[in-house]
């Protein structure tokens, strides 16, 4: 009987380390091979992949066919789950891999039909480039079945990854749309239903379009509003209905109306500013780029810098790759490119091809319009004329139960997104919808030679909508708009479109009539806005406007953001005449708090006038003011979160006449120049102004304070609640808190209090910022640095899981160019 308990333990045990090495070795098996041969169907010739500490790829091949084949399946390898759901996001089939959860974001964006367009235009998005996607394609699908194990996430997920298509990759360049504009227009519907219920002298101070701060690139700031005087608008006469304002300051971000509307923000934006992290709307998705031109270095050489900010993830968004291949259309006859590349585009997205650098951020130009419409179906006799609406019944599948079905009613303008009571209903007309809105011609930038080469290739080329900044190694500089700009007619111009012209007015309006109808617009890519070489030899952009009034009216207004970090930058670039990679390195980590001194002198001025509690404690609390956003920093915390405060009251207080009557399934838009008219307001400080909530200004800034001083003294002295407290580092796997217990421990970057925010040129919040960083002269890459968080594998057990995740989160200059070679795999033609 004993030999046999010894027997059953011994076998007990066994299955237990079964039970536990089966699931390691499949994780494990999911790991690419970095080392020896490996036979790539439809290879020309053999292809080197070489891997240095890092994980950056150098890919040596005989075409650029078989380099591109090379980095599909090299992106397989290591991302292919983050470049499924990138495909998955833009389309709408999130819930196939997750389930129930994922299937409002699905609703929201299968609304759009991205994938029918995909296919739709694939050849477009191909152009010349056929062979080349077609490659890619290939060797994703060849990278992915040459893993012993399907990636990991999908043995958590219980899933089967599905192969890759040549229309995805078109549907991964159409998730940046998704990330970087608009795509339910809600800034614009907004504006527009705000106007609707004030004074048009109120409207306009709460929708002014500048500040103080502007720093374009062409003619000078907008500044601050000029305010109205009580002739024009009287808060304390407007008519309001009872529950205006009710229980206390109304919310800044609110349920949507629409089950096809963007999901809701936090409950009230001074909260946000407050106790939890930074939340992403804070932050604007776009970057900064700036550049010299080889007047103001040494050697006669220019550099670009370029740090584009998006959510942060783990691995990162971007995968570092070096590419060299034969082309007798580039200089020498050979492409020698490297920067960052998108997982699941054959292309590198930024960087440097030893003759030109270029660099991204995201422009914020006006590129969607609604009008208001009236479905054929639902016309009344004598109505105006009707507008065909065709019908997509279109499938939603869902992981673990059954498939749903949505209607999608689209039309010439654009699909249907709203319903209005009198049975019209609001259509969008989007960029991204239109055919030429997406292509693959970076590839032709990647073998430019020079600056008007570069130009010429971004001509042709179609992304969302960029700044793009171009320095070459003859030491010129240019900054143009690159991407699709709608081709609106004078009737559908900018700012009437804004004013409620289109969205708005009836068909039978006398403006209207005068001006014409508004037709559906295309867009183009060529003849953009440009400027090359400018005089003072300096260029940046920073997301806020970079135009003046000569193209304002074509690009218009898509959300500028605040001109803060544009005018340090721009400042900082004017403290020297002499610059180097190092100096520019220092501008994007310029950390200083510039934009909030005067708030933090305002606290203290008001604290020591008023004399009220939480003015005083507050002001007491960050009386050691460093002038920087620093995780050390408690000051900075707490004038941060007053200013918001602040800010929430005021916002709100304008539109109150509005959202009192919009109700609570309004979304405020984001106004991202309240600032211009907020501060005109607190040195003013006029009666016919006040929002109604408070009898005087003193009222309003001591309300926002106790709040501040209340949420932040819950959990401490205010002294020791630090800006690092609050601003932690998050940045985890998708799948981190799948994993209960150990998820973000094991899947998540380490949470590293962090320095900076977002009016300063080092952007931070736990899981929004610097998505990459690179600072490089064309021809003198050897001297570039370049950083990205997150590291370059999706797979935990990898050496390059987080690698190089340090150098970002500290700042340290590290090499642009791939060190030496630790891993070497040749690819063979099968």
């Amino acid at each position: 009987m004993a030999r046999w308990v010894k027997r059953i333990a011994l076998l007990v045990v066994a299955l237990l380390a079964l039970t536990l090495l089966a699931p390691w070795l499949l994780l494990r098996g999911s790991l690419p091979k970095l080392d020896g041969e490996h036979a790539l169907p439809g290879l020309s010739a053999p292809v080197t992949l070489q891997r240095d500490r890092l994980g950056v790829v150098t890919i040596d091949a005989a075409s650029e066919a078989d380099a591109m084949r090379a980095l599909g399946y090299v992106h397989a390898q290591e991302r292919y789950f983050e470049m499924d759901l990138m495909r998955r996001t833009a389309a709408g089939e999130l819930a196939a891999l997750f389930g129930p959860i994922a299937l409002d974001v699905d609703k929201r964006h299968r609304v759009h039909r991205m994938r029918a367009r995909a296919v739709e235009y694939l050849g477009a998005v191909a152009g010349d480039r056929l062979a080349s996607l077609r490659a890619y394609t290939e060797g994703v699908n060849a990278g992915l079945a040459a893993l012993q194990a399907r990636p990991w996430p999908y043995l958590l997920l219980q899933q089967s990854p599905q192969p890759w298509r040549m229309e995805d990759s078109a549907l991964a360049g159409y998730a940046m749309y998704f990330d970087l504009q608009d795509a339910d227009g809600s800034r614009e519907l907004g504006l527009w239903k705000l106007r609707q219920h004030l004074p048009p002298a109120l409207y306009a101070l709460l929708a002014h379009e500048g500040t103080r701060w502007d720093a374009p690139l062409e003619g000078g700031a907008l500044g601050d509003a000029t305010l109205p005087g009580p002739g024009q608008v009287d808060l304390r006469k407007l008519p309001m209905p009872d529950r205006e304002e009710a229980g206390g300051a109304r919310t800044a971000a609110l349920t949507p109306p629409s089950a096809l509307r963007r999901a809701p923000l936090p409950p009230a934006r001074w909260k946000r500013g407050v106790g939890g992290p930074p939340a992403a709307a804070d932050f604007f998705p776009g970057s900064n780029n700036f550049a010299v031109s080889g007047a103001l270095t040494r050697d006669g050489r220019a550099i670009v810098a370029d740090d584009m900010h998006l959510g942060l993830r783990a691995p990162g968004i971007w995968f570092r790759a070096r590419l060299r291949y034969p082309d007798l259309r580039a200089p020498g006859g050979k492409v020698d490119v490297q920067g960052f590349t998108l997982p699941g585009l054959p292309a590198v997205v930024v960087g440097s091809n030893g003759h030109v650098a270029w660099a991204f951020t995201n422009s914020y130009v006006d590129n969607t319009d609604w009008k208001r419409i009236v479905p054929c179906a639902r016309r009344q006799e004598g109505a105006v004329p009707c507008v065909p609406v065709t019908a997509h019944r279109e499938a939603i599948e869902i992981a673990g139960t059954s498939a749903t079905t949505l209607v999608v009613e689209d039309t010439a303008w654009g699909p249907i997104l709203e319903h209005e009571p009198d049975g019209s209903a609001l259509a969008l007309r989007w960029t991204a919808h239109l055919p030429g809105a997406l292509n693959i011609g970076l590839v032709d930038v990647a073998r430019a030679g020079d600056l008007a080469a570069a130009l010429r290739a971004a001509d042709d080329t179609a992304i969302p909508t960029q700044n793009m900044l171009i320095a070459d190694s003859s030491g010129h500089i240019a900054w143009r708009l690159l991407g699709p700009l709608p081709q609106r007619t004078d009737a559908c111009s900018t700012q009437r479109l804004v004013e409620g012209d289109t969205i708005g007015a009836p068909a039978e309006s006398g403006a209207m009539q005068a001006t014409g109808e508004c037709r559906p617009w295309r867009i183009s890519t060529a003849a953009a806005p440009l400027l090359a070489n400018p005089p003072d030899q300096r260029l940046w952009t920073a997301n806020a406007r970079v135009v003046g009034d000569s193209e304002l009216p074509r690009v218009g207004d898509g959300g500028y953001d605040l001109g803060a970090r544009a005018a340090q930058i721009r400042d900082d670039l004017f403290a020297r005449q002499r610059f180097s990679e190092r100096d520019l390195l220092a501008v994007q980590l310029d950390d200083r708090a510039l934009f909030l001194q005067r708030w933090w002198q305002l606290l203290r001025d008001e604290a020591g006038r008023a004399k009220s509690p939480a003015l005083a404690a507050l002001a007491g609390a960050s009386k050691q003011w460093s002038g920087r956003a620093s995780a050390d920093s408690a000051s900075y915390r707490i004038v941060r979160a007053w200013r918001l405060a602040v800010i929430a009251r005021i916002e709100t207080g304008l539109a109150a006449p509005a959202l009192a009557v919009l109700g609570d399934g309004f979304e405020m838009p984001k106004l991202a120049q309240i600032e211009g008219v907020a501060w005109p307001l607190l040195q003013q400080r006029p009666a016919h102004l006040l929002p109604r909530r408070f009898a005087t200004w003193d009222a309003l800034l001591e309300d926002a304070a106790r709040e501040v001083r209340d949420e932040l003294s819950a959990a401490g002295p205010l002294a020791a609640r630090t800006w690092g407290e609050r601003n932690t580092a998050h940045i985890c796997h998708p799948l981190a808190s799948a994993i209960p217990l150990v998820g973000e421990r094991l899947l998540c970057m380490p949470p590293d209090p962090l320095d900076g925010d977002s009016n300063m040129p080092r952007v931070a919040a736990p899981a929004f910022g610097a998505s990459e960083r690179m600072v490089v002269s064309p021809g003198h890459e050897a001297d570039g640095i370049i950083h990205m968080p997150g590291g370059q594998s999706g797979h935990p057990l990898s050496p390059f899981w987080g690698a190089g995740h340090e150098d970002w989160m500290h700042g340290r200059p590290t090499p642009f160019l791939p060190g030496e070679t630790e891993h070497r795999l040749t690819l063979r033609p099968h």
